[in-house]
């Protein structure tokens, strides 16, 4: 295959939603439908004891909720699919933000009883910032909720985009019979089933008098009630301005029992759009240019706890990325050639020789080669932007809780930092280390990793601070004064620059008010 039409075919997308919408049982279903897998996994259920691919961690399968995003990828009729399944809860939104800088699309899940939860709105505006398409799916029909057109008006009103339905629902709860596919003009009836796909009866036309034998008369004319209703308020779907993130298509089904899936997924390839040009620093990156460019948006650290091997994920943003092949790392200025480049499912991982632009690539990280920002190219001074740390919310001291295990607690502290799932930062007055995160969460998920991946024991003290801002100025007398006069609140963060830690809102705005030339930052991209 040539390289453009390897990259044509590549689509790259996000799940994301507010917890238990049903983010990462329709990751599962997605790949069940994929043939990806061949048995879909509980999310949560003590019964079953397959956990979901993408909940992969072990603190994920007993609390049953994403901490981390995965990566996955598979084949489907022809193209290749790359879906980055995101944490849902608040307390690891950051992972959510940087995630979606390196996808073409998304696909947001609604709980069709709960509507539109605080997170995704939060998620919506940040996919509005970039003006990345987006795919809606009602989920959970098979439960009482909100009447569907309700929904429609609740999406438009509280996410602020105009929705087109590409599919919908015959009944809802315990009445839930299938859904009508309106993008091709056909009708599904599904049998529930948690574990496997299941056979389709279709109608083209839902004016078909057989119709009414498999969903009754009155479902067969609320059916045609309703969709000559969408008909009439909402537009014909319009392909470009979905791609322009003005419109967004809504599917309705279960994803726990298979229902509206397959919709979703063969809508998808043919509307989702394929790698897209992304901004440098320097220019447009083109993703149909010859020459490689890529840029590091995660670290995970144990992905295989036997060897306690970081890897790099690696965005392809342009041309094709090849094994054994020198690149330029830009920020350290060097070349580097990577022998076991690797694909995933989840977890699972396998070498691949070549990979293109759209997709994802895992690159072994044990010597702490990569930051979450770095640029890999095949020569050229590229830098992408837009992968910020932001200001934490939440602050601890972390100590150690066995002395006979420093050495693991201090490689574990620095590998799950640079994961950017929380911030180091060392207090200059006291040298004590200063966890930052943006929800309590996080610490309990930090300190469980610490103890089951490096066998490191740590415990938490409280500290009382506000904010922590990073900090520089041009004046160096003016700077070097602010620092002796605030030596208790100087601290640094993993890279080495300076942060200022407020305790109190009153405390940041007199120290911006007192030394006008230093700048205050509340994100660490500057």
């Amino acid at each position: 295959m040539s390289l453009d039409t390897e990259i044509q075919r590549r689509r790259t997308f996000a799940i994301i939603s507010h917890p238990d919408a049903g983010k990462t049982t329709l990751t599962e279903k997605l790949l069940l439908f994929g043939g990806a897998i061949h048995v879909a996994g509980a999310v949560k259920s003590n019964k079953i004891r397959k956990t979901a691919t993408s909940d992969w961690m072990e603190i994920e399968k007993q609390r049953g909720i994403s901490v981390a995003s995965s990566v996955m990828g598979f084949e489907y009729k022809d193209f290749k699919i790359n879906i980055l399944d995101t944490p849902g809860h608040q307390d690891f939104a950051e992972d959510t933000f940087r995630t979606l800088t390196a996808v073409d699309s998304v696909i947001i899940v609604v709980d069709a009883a709960k509507g539109v939860e605080m997170q995704t709105r939060r998620l919506m505006e940040v996919c509005r910032m970039r003006n990345t398409p987006v795919i809606i799916f009602v989920n959970k029909m098979d439960r009482e909720g909100k009447d569907p057109f309700d929904l429609l008006d609740e999406l438009e009103n509280e996410l602020k985009i105009a929705v087109r339905p590409l599919s919908f629902p015959i009944n809802a709860g315990a009445k839930f019979k299938g859904v009508y596919n309106i993008f091709e003009k056909k009708l599904d009836l599904y049998t529930p089933d948690k574990q496997h796909i299941t056979e389709k009866i279709e109608f083209s036309d839902v004016k078909n008098p057989a119709l009414s034998t498999y969903i009754g008369n009155e479902d067969t004319a609320k059916l045609c009630d309703d969709l000559e209703l969408i008909q009439g308020v909402y537009s014909e779907f319009d392909i470009d301005k979905y791609l322009s993130g003005s419109v967004a298509p809504v599917f309705f089904g279960s994803a726990l029992n298979n229902f509206g899936v397959n919709e979703l997924l063969d809508c998808f390839i043919k509307i989702a759009p394929p790698p897209q040009p992304i901004a440098a620093q320097e220019r447009i990156v083109n993703p149909f240019e010859e020459t490689f460019s890529g840029f590091v948006f995660k670290i995970h650290a144990n992905m295989d706890p036997n060897h306690r091997s970081c890897i790099a994920f690696v965005k392809i943003c342009s041309g094709k990325f090849e094994r054994n092949v020198n690149y330029k790392h830009i920020r350290l200025s060097k070349m580097m050639k990577f022998s076991a480049p690797t694909a995933f499912m989840a977890q699972k991982k396998e070498t691949v020789d070549e990979a293109f632009a759209g997709d994802i690539v895992g690159l072994p990280d044990n010597g702490g080669t990569f930051k979450i920002g770095d640029t890999l190219t095949s020569g050229e001074d590229l830098h992408f932007k837009g992968l910020p740390s932001f200001s934490p919310e939440m602050f601890k001291y972390i100590e150690n809780a066995d002395p006979m295990k420093t050495k693991q607690l201090e490689k574990g502290i620095a590998q799950l930092m640079d994961e950017g799932v929380a911030q180091l930062f060392i207090n200059q007055y006291n040298n004590r280390k200063i966890i930052g995160t943006v929800g309590q969460l996080q610490f309990e998920v930090i300190q469980y990793r610490l103890e089951h991946e490096y066998g490191a024991l740590c415990r938490w003290e409280s500290i009382s601070l506000y904010k922590a801002c990073w900090i520089e100025s041009d004046n160096a007398t003016e700077f070097e004064n602010f620092k002796r006069r605030k030596a208790q609140y100087l601290a640094k963060d993993k890279d080495g620059r300076d942060v200022f830690l407020a305790d109190s809102q009153y405390i940041l705005q007199m120290a911006q008010n007192d030394f006008k030339n230093i700048k205050f930052h509340f994100n660490s991209e500057f």
